[in-house]
């Protein structure tokens, strides 16, 4: 939602890569479908169909947004990016905005009964665009992409307004510093 709020503040529509389970629910794919988004089928050989389709947004001049590493992480530290997302880049040569989110966890992570409340903040952090001009090298462009990702989450974590009180046991809070680059393997899959 963050980043829906974000491209919508900037009159941006984006198109979201998202896991193909989602479009086995007859009520997501109804929203998943007329607006155009892509899915991936992780961890197959279509896989890279779903970055040929990303790539055909960003030619026609959309935003196509990408979470590198695939999933959510269960420790809530930034994992190792797949090499997609250096393909992504690399192929099409656009620029890559890295954005840092921090608070969602709160309303709903992986492991946690869900949440959602009024009055739980949210951290947005944009970087500055990842500079790919001078690679071909998709593991190396994943991992420039993922170490301005990961300053955007120490970032947000640093400005992050609310601190644990009361029930809360603080299970969610981590520091800036542990929002550190975990490079990408060359064995990887592609998205």
């Amino acid at each position: 939602m963050a980043i829906l709020w974000l491209t919508d503040r900037r009159r941006r529509k984006v198109r979201f890569m998202a896991k193909a389970e989602l479009w086995a629910s007859r009520f997501c794919r109804f929203f998943l479908v007329r607006t155009g988004q892509i899915p991936v089928s992780r961890n197959t050989v279509a896989a890279g169909g779903s970055l040929d389709a990303a790539g055909k947004s960003l030619a026609a001049g959309e935003c196509v947004c990408i979470f590198p590493e695939g999933t959510i992480s269960r420790d809530l530290e930034p994992m190792a990016a797949k090499s997609g997302i250096g393909r992504l880049a690399t192929d099409n040569r656009v620029p890559v905005i890295p954005v840092g989110i921090w608070g969602t966890h709160r309303l709903a992570t992986l492991g946690r009964k869900p949440r959602p409340r009024i009055g739980v903040a949210v951290s947005v952090v944009v970087g500055e665009p990842v500079d790919l001009a001078d690679t071909d090298d998709i593991v190396e462009a994943a991992d420039r992409i993922m170490a301005a990702i990961c300053d955007c989450v120490a970032d947000a974590r640093r400005i992050y307004p609310q601190r644990p009180r009361g029930r809360d046991d603080g299970w969610w809070v981590r520091t800036p510093e542990t929002a550190v680059l975990q490079r990408a393997s060359r064995h990887h899959g592609a998205a």
